[in-house]
């Protein structure tokens, strides 16, 4: 028992640079205290023993602000950060190592008796606000972004985001293409990626992608017009882009965000 204790309380210092000793730990974590409720509660449950189990996990939602089912099956080095609002349903299987942060729901869309919860592989990370919703399988090493509603499988070390909850599939190719364009125009996404979806980053890079596509569709039309016509004339020059103007909208953007 004190082995596992001691094992939750490390899994605390390597996720959380913000622990400073173990007596802090002890004190002042409530996703540690809902965890070591959360195990009397289950093996109280597995004997049977479910008015009482039911009673102690309801006690550990009034000081915690976490809801365990005292049913769900949770493995070893489980961390919850912050953790106020975190529910997790009666049939939730999680695995080693999972990570989830406030306000997570791993929850149920079914009134059905039997499985009605995610299982969480091992690894996986939640972000603040996630939903995970049906008795389907997160995968190993799997990301879920911030406020995403995930209502199906998600393969091993996929992201998810959005809503509906999407997994991000990177194209190299694509990738390159656009920061080639980006150079060119001086346009910098706001130092935001695909996996952070700001609505203005990802029209932007909508827009470069358009453009790309357009570039590469006159190019081939040139070539063309090149065989059929000897006496068509292209200089091969476009409008130079003014790198000011883009400086701008960096600007604008970025003071936008310091505002939200």
């Amino acid at each position: 028992m004190f082995d596992r204790l001691k094992e939750d309380i490390n899994s605390v210092f390597h996720r959380d640079p913000a622990a400073r000793n173990t007596f802090e730990v002890l004190t002042n974590y409530p996703g540690l205290h809902a965890l070591l409720f959360h195990r009397l509660a289950h093996r109280i449950w597995l004997k049977d023993f479910k008015w009482l189990a039911r009673s102690i996990s309801t006690f550990s939602r009034w000081l915690t602000g976490i809801e365990i089912h005292p049913g769900a099956t949770i493995g070893r080095r489980f961390f919850i950060d912050h953790g106020m609002g975190v529910v997790i349903g009666e049939t939730t299987v999680i695995g080693d190592d999972v990570t989830l942060y406030q306000g997570v729901t791993l929850g149920g869309t079914s009134w059905n008796k039997g499985k009605r919860h995610p299982t969480i592989g091992d690894g996986v990370v939640v972000g603040a606000g996630a939903k995970i919703l049906g008795p389907f399988e997160v995968g190993e090493g799997a990301k879920v972004g911030s406020n995403s509603v995930v209502t199906k499988a998600v393969p091993a070390g996929a992201t998810v985001v959005g809503i509906p909850g999407r997994v991000i599939v990177k194209s190299p190719e694509s990738d390159g293409r656009r920061k080639e364009m980006e150079e060119r125009m001086g346009f910098d996404a706001y130092g935001v990626t695909e996996e952070m979806p700001d609505p203005v980053a990802r029209a932007m890079r909508s827009l470069l992608d358009h453009m790309h596509a357009v570039d590469e569709r006159i190019e081939k039309m040139c070539t063309a017009i090149r065989k059929v016509n000897q006496d068509y004339v292209d200089n091969g020059k476009l409008p130079p882009l003014d790198a000011e103007e883009f400086d701008c909208v960096r600007d604008d953007s970025s003071e936008t965000a310091e505002n939200r």
